[in-house]
């Protein structure tokens, strides 16, 4: 990523874009903005970022096979038509909770889907990380405020997640077979302070990268918590890092504009989508969710 140079996606500006994630059999990023209650698919062929509504908030989602998707939203995980953009509910998830909405969430190396949920108001300790497979959902953690940072080590052998607002990322030893936890999270690293921890990835050598949101880009954190570098952005809330390209040799970060001034500086980047080469195959794609 030499200089650090990003080109910024065409499409709209995110009021609180979140979630990327790409699909390697058709080349496609995809992103949300929770707010607007908006999914958008960007192909790169044609470089094109469309916008599909969402009935309610919704934050992540996941590749089933060619056809469906699994969507994250405040009321559960619905199978989303890729062809026509229908939904269908697959499990509620916090479905009799309105105080409460998805957000960070990521698939294990099983096919297991972490899912992070939070106070749509940010309300102290009313978030949890689930986990689901194979149409089973399990509470994981609760008493959390603001769930990110989830990821995987390339093995599945280790699993990350931060409540924000702590400025601490924690890791757990999983079973790789299942994505499940098998001992008590402990500290990843020493808190940052620049900017708090948001969405983060993990690479093929295993080092963790995390958004920094208020801090203009990227941390890279080696697998034994050594802050290796940071990349600049020049949005100042990033919120997620994904890779993209058939290789995983780019890094798509999504950002938001909610709460940033019209005449500040950040105002012209704030909620764009940016794409930056790595310059060799560095990435890790995220798999399948497996549903049945």
């Amino acid at each position: 990523m030499a200089g650090d140079v990003w080109t910024r996606l065409e499409g709209e500006r995110c009021v609180l874009g979140e979630g990327p994630t790409y699909d390697r059999h058709s080349d496609t990023a995809w992103w949300f903005d929770i707010l607007e209650k908006a999914l958008f698919e960007h192909r790169f062929a044609d470089g094109v970022a469309r916008r599909h509504t969402l009935p309610e908030l919704s934050s992540a989602l996941a590749r089933v096979d060619d056809d469906r998707q699994l969507l994250v939203t405040e009321s559960g995980l619905y199978l989303r038509n890729v062809a026509d953009g229908s939904l269908s509910l697959h499990r509620p998830l916090e479905a009799d909770n309105p105080q409460t909405r998805s957000n960070d969430s990521r698939v294990h190396p099983s096919g297991a889907f972490w899912i992070g949920t939070m106070g749509k108001n940010a309300e102290k300790g009313a978030g949890s990380i689930y986990w689901y497979r194979k149409g089973e959902v399990r509470r994981l953690y609760s008493g959390i405020t603001v769930t990110n940072a989830i990821c995987f080590s390339p093995d599945g052998s280790l699993g990350y997640f931060t409540d924000t607002p702590t400025l601490q990322i924690m890791q757990v030893s999983l079973d790789p077979q299942t994505g499940l936890p098998v001992g008590e999270p402990s500290p990843f690293a020493a808190p940052s302070r620049d900017g708090e921890p948001d969405g983060a990835v993990v690479d093929a050598e295993g080092n963790l990268w995390v958004a920094r949101w208020g801090g203009h880009g990227v941390e890279v954190y080696s697998p034994d918590g050594v802050l290796l570098r940071k990349i600049d952005l020049p949005a100042a809330l990033t919120t997620c890092p994904a890779f993209v390209g058939p290789r995983a040799d780019r890094l798509l970060v999504t950002s938001a504009s909610v709460g940033v001034e019209p005449d500040s500086s950040d105002a012209a980047s704030a909620g764009g989508v940016f794409v930056s080469d790595l310059g060799a195959p560095a990435g890790k794609l995220e798999p399948d969710v497996l549903i049945d």
